[in-house]
């Protein structure tokens, strides 16, 4: 994006945003591109970067784990492994390791469910692949301390074996000499040390003579002297040899570890830039939970519509000192192309101003910002602001001549796809002049389809906006009663700049007010008086449109509520139905559970049992005695309607009632006093004295 001039980007505040995205950054890399943002005109580069952003804020919302710990800065390190015959040292390598197992961890973490979930996250990956050989060379030569290992070439394996025999040899020789020097007296405190990598004794200054060796210093004191025994001098030499050689061959080794990773070199590159990347993506994610920044609609034409728009940097501001911010809510486009926003000083109007221009540079930037997430952003290739006294002293320009001097560029550059803000837009010279040159101003950049907002006190401008194609009026509310503004945007209508009512309010003496408006033109006066009132209506029925937006809410609470018991009811109604209808309740089912029961163990007893009669009492009881008084009845009148009782003596075949529970059924055969009945598919035995003949009616016949 072109701004002008290029200072927009301070006069926009949008430095003080890439300053906090600086500080959310933990790798050089990502530092260095927060600090040196870009303004992209192309949606698709401002896509891929918002969602990137809304994706992995997704991620911090929901306490999802991404595996990009690894913050270290390798530039230097990889700058060199390109560079032919040069060599890394073993913590170089430890770090290039870290750097290739945080990407394998990356794309182990993007399974195919989450590279569909984080489709835009995923990209940064897309045109690369992870390398596991690059792990493998260097575990097959360091250990985990970056130290090469005794197994990485046999020679070095020779080699710290005789160095390792070499110096048990020297310790054993030491110990022997140290104690016989030690006995003798001559041991100073410390005993042994190492000078110039060779071991030596320490002893008193004046037996140095005594004992047999190279002298290798002295103390401070001069006290003690630091002697390499006679006995010791080929097992040093021999240890020292072994040394020089083992570091030759770990050099050697690192420097054919080094040539082999330098073919992955730019491989490794591009790992870096991933990491950078992530790192740079998780820095505009924490910025957007900082701001509570949303992810808007982004179209490719010229539009702004903010729907609850914070400033960013106020929002952080009145967080801090426990204050509320206010909303703002602007649209224009192809109808509205310029606000006039008008109002009293201190009302907003800047403010406003400011939050639509650095809302828009951090969209095109790929930064989530707070707004309602309904909210649309057209894309801008050309940026412009005139903020403040421009005045310059080096170019001898008044106020004014700079003024005109930016209008010149505004109007001679701009098209439609350019976003211009304005402030106090004709002041610095004559009102009537001034104001005849603003309406020229706002006429060219309408014809030319620019995009953009003024404030200004003039009224000619308010009266132009509202007859104007393409050109609203807005103001910025303020509370007359008690003199303070309320820095909310009322587009539609211009406003007042209160400037008698602000006398009035801090107690300026009323003849001179009144003699102010004696000098002011009447029709002046008057326009702003009925601008006063306009102001104050609008903002009445906004309070009372609220009131009745709450009514109607309250009432569709109580709708959903009385929808709720009705349904409820009926559902009530339904159940008891059922239940009626089924003629099922608590006790029957206890009933039945237990019958169940019972019956089983009766089956348990006729198995084992011999006593068979005692069964069929059993059976006979439980069957026809339990509740016996409520079946009575029902079962006597179906009976009665189709049996009529004969007596008489009872014989086989015959139709037999009994008495104790009306039921009826045919005799098999009489056993004595007690006769076999069948009663349904069940035989069972029954006194003959409980039994009486029945014949069925003609009628049922």
């Amino acid at each position: 994006m072109k701004l002008f001039p290029e200072s927009a980007y301070l006069q926009l505040e949008f430095d003080k945003v890439k300053a906090l995205l600086v500080e959310h950054c933990q790798t050089e890399f990502a530092q260095s591109k927060a600090a040196q943002l870009r303004i992209h005109t192309r949606k698709a580069y401002i896509d891929i970067e918002l969602k990137q952003s809304h994706e992995y804020r997704q991620l911090i919302q929901n306490s999802i784990y991404f595996p990009n710990d690894y913050i270290l800065n390798l530039a230097k390190e990889l700058k060199l492994l390109s560079i032919p015959g040069a060599v890394l040292a073993g913590e170089n390598f430890m770090e290039i390791r870290k750097l290739a197992e945080s990407i394998s961890k990356i794309f182990r973490w993007f399974d195919a469910e989450r590279r569909t979930a984080y489709e835009s996250l995923s990209k940064v990956i897309a045109g690369t692949y992870y390398e596991k050989a690059i792990i493998e060379m260097i575990d097959a030569v360091l250990d985990n301390n970056g130290q090469v290992k005794d197994n990485a070439t046999d020679e070095l394996r020779n080699i710290r074996l005789n160095l390792y025999r070499k110096r048990n040899e020297l310790r054993r020789a030491f110990e022997k000499i140290i104690s016989r020097l030690n006995k003798q007296g001559y041991l100073a405190e410390i005993e042994e040390s190492f000078m110039s990598g060779r071991r030596v004794v320490a002893i008193f200054a004046e037996h140095k003579r005594t004992v047999k060796g190279i002298l290798h210093g002295e103390s401070d004191s001069r006290k003690t002297s630091f002697i390499e025994p006679e006995e010791t001098i080929g097992l040093n030499n021999e240890v020292y040899e072994l040394e020089n050689e083992e570091q030759k061959e770990v050099y050697r080794i690192l420097r054919d570890l080094t040539a082999k990773l330098s073919v992955y070199a730019s491989l490794l590159n591009v790992y870096h830039v991933v990491v950078g990347e992530y790192d740079f993506i998780r820095a505009k994610a924490k910025l957007a939970t900082d701001i509570k920044g949303e992810y808007p609609l982004v179209t490719d034409k010229a539009k702004v519509h903010l729907v609850q728009a914070y400033h960013p940097l106020l929002y952080l501001y009145n967080q801090r000192s426990n204050k509320p911010t206010i909303p703002v809510a602007v649209t224009l486009d192809e109808n509205s192309r310029i606000l006039v926003i008008s109002g009293p000083n201190a009302g907003g109007k800047t403010v406003t101003l400011k939050t639509v221009g650095l809302l828009q540079m951090m969209v095109q930037s790929g930064l989530l910002v707070p707004v309602h997430p309904s909210s649309e952003f057209g894309i801008f290739k050309q940026l412009m602001i005139h903020i403040g006294d421009t005045q310059s002293l080096e170019f001898e320009l008044s106020t004014y001549s700079s003024h005109l001097l930016n209008m010149k560029y505004f109007m001679e550059n701009a098209n439609g796809r350019t976003l211009f803000f304005i402030d106090e837009l004709g002041s610095g010279s004559d009102p009537n002049l001034g104001g005849a040159f603003a309406e020229v101003i706002m006429e060219e950049l309408a014809r030319k389809h620019a995009i953009g907002i003024v404030t200004t006190h003039y009224l000619n401008l308010k009266v132009m906006a509202n007859k104007t194609p393409g050109i609203i009026n807005g103001a910025m509310a303020f509370d007359e009663k008690n003199l303070l503004p309320l820095y909310k945007l009322i587009v539609g209508k211009p406003g007042s700049s209160y400037t008698f009512s602000i006398a009035e309010r801090i107690g300026l003496d009323k003849s001179l007010i009144n003699k102010a408006r004696k000098l002011v033109d009447e029709d002046q006066f008057r326009l702003d008086k009925l601008l006063n009132r306009t102001e104050q209506d609008l903002r009445r029925m906004e309070r009372q449109e609220k009131e009745l937006q709450q009514i109607i809410k309250e009432n569709e609470r109580l709708k959903k509520e009385l929808q709720q018991v009705l349904n409820k009811e009926r559902h009530q109604q339904q159940v008891e139905l059922l239940k009626h209808q089924n003629k099922i309740s608590e006790e029957r089912i206890a009933y039945l559970k237990d019958m169940k029961r019972k019956l089983k163990q009766i089956i348990v007893e006729w198995k084992k049992g011999d006593d068979k009669k005692k069964i069929i009492k059993q059976i006979d009881t439980l069957l026809f005695r339990r509740d016996e008084q409520k079946t009575v009845n029902k079962l006597q009148k179906k009976i009665e309607s189709k049996y009529s009782e004969i007596g008489g003596d009872i014989k086989p075949g015959d139709k037999v009632k009994m008495k104790r529970n009306h039921q009826v059924g045919e005799v098999l055969e009489l056993r004595g006093k007690r006769a076999v009945v069948k009663i349904g598919l069940l035989p069972m035995q029954v006194e003959i004295n409980d039994l009486i003949v029945v014949k069925e009616k003609v009628n049922n016949e």
